[in-house]
């Protein structure tokens, strides 16, 4: 059988290798601990749960979702926590998109938007699905270092003017996967006015808006810098904040235009989200849990602290994100990215992943996830630091 060219341009999914690599551990008897796959280790909240088995009892859901761009409840909760949150008003009709998580979303952007040989801004190191997406819709990506200098923010007045002219997205995510920098509106004012000069679309995700650990940083929204809802669109997850990753929802709000566009796509590919699922999610929204978002991220924080002191503490040199749940490690004596994970792995049975799969600018990094699925997640990161103190033993 004959595959797509697509296909074969496409490398291999890093977290689909992860996955791979850690059952082939397992089942060779080594005791892993996995710092792989950004996948929430604690439930979904309880109250998410029951209300669940409460509407998936409800016959008008087991039907198809044919409310267009999403259950009003759903949308009419994203609008009223969206003003809360960051001051920005949306209109629930026209600027908001329930999506089946927010992957699909930005996969199918790419489709939507974009022509065979159009230029698509893509983050180095960034999410795959940005590159691979834009591969998919004969588009061609063009690299953004994301350099710790300058705090994993994309210097636009690198960019050559011939290329800004010819792009028609441009990805961002803050808090960013898999660096943890952070972005400010300094900066995101200044990405809408580099979107405004040459006609770009921004797609922001921000699947972890809510995942920050410090009182003097509180992720912003791009859409609260005046004139952004023009050239920008945002994606969110109830992935990450709410643990429910293996429910599949989440939304794009912004720019009414680019999400119709979205919608079109959707439409002719998908038949819209569970509606008891965006029944929960507009629970989720509505529900006060301020101290649920503060247990969450003083869990992820001590993890964070626990790993990171351990890292330095072995010899690493290692800085704490203010945002995010991944530790972006550079190499310890000048490794490159797949030697360290390798030595990781097979000296000392902790899975990471190498930076460059994550594009060339990872290369001389290692990520670690601080979700690990195990009853005590804060002794097994205390285990992984004394395995790397013992066993990795790096010759500079």
């Amino acid at each position: 059988m004959q595959i797509a060219d697509r296909l074969l341009k496409t490398p291999p999914y890093p977290f689909a290798e992860l996955a791979r690599l850690k059952r082939e551990a397992i089942a060779n008897g080594v005791d892993l601990i996995s710092f792989g796959i950004g996948d929430p280790d604690q439930p979904t909240p309880a109250f998410l749960v029951e209300a669940m088995q409460r509407a998936v009892e409800n016959a008008e859901y087991h039907q198809y979702d044919e409310t267009g761009y999403g259950d009003p409840v759903l949308l009419n909760a994203i609008a009223t926590w969206y003003e809360k949150r960051f001051g920005v008003t949306l209109d629930a009709k026209t600027e908001i998109l329930r999506l089946i998580g927010s992957k699909e979303g930005i996969a199918h952007l790419s489709f939507a938007v974009l022509n065979p040989g159009d230029v698509v801004l893509v983050p180095d190191p960034g999410y795959p699905v940005y590159k691979v997406s834009t591969l998919f819709a004969g588009a061609e990506s063009y690299f953004m270092p994301l350099l710790a200098e300058r705090g994993f923010t994309p210097d636009l007045a690198a960019i050559p003017a011939d290329v800004a002219d010819k792009a028609k997205i441009m990805w961002l995510c803050y808090p960013n996967m898999p660096t943890g920098g952070t972005a400010d509106l300094d900066f995101l004012a200044e990405a809408v006015a580099f979107a405004k000069q040459h006609d770009i679309l921004i797609c922001m995700d921000m699947a972890y808006s809510e995942i920050y650990y410090d009182a003097d940083y509180i992720p912003p929204s791009m859409l609260q810098v005046p004139g952004a809802k023009d050239v920008c669109i945002e994606f969110h997850s109830f992935s990450k904040p709410f643990n429910m990753t293996g429910w599949r929802l989440g939304w794009a709000c912004g720019n009414p235009e680019a999400l119709a566009a979205l919608d079109k796509m959707k439409s002719n590919v998908d038949s819209g989200a569970f509606r008891a699922i965006q029944e929960v999610g507009a629970l989720a929204l509505q529900t006060d849990t301020t101290a649920y978002f503060a247990n969450l991220r003083a869990q992820y924080k001590r993890r964070r602290d626990l790993l990171v002191d351990g890292l330095n503490a072995a010899g690493w040199n290692v800085p704490k994100p203010k945002a995010a749940f991944y530790i972006w490690a550079p190499t310890p004596g000048g490794m490159n990215s797949a030697d360290c994970a390798a030595k990781l792995l097979t000296e000392c049975g902790i899975l990471v992943t190498p930076g460059s799969a994550y594009g060339p600018n990872g290369e001389g990094y290692v990520r670690f996830a601080l979700t690990i699925t195990c009853s005590d997640p804060e002794a097994r990161i205390a285990e992984a630091v004394e395995r790397i103190k013992t066993n990795f033993i790096v010759k500079v």
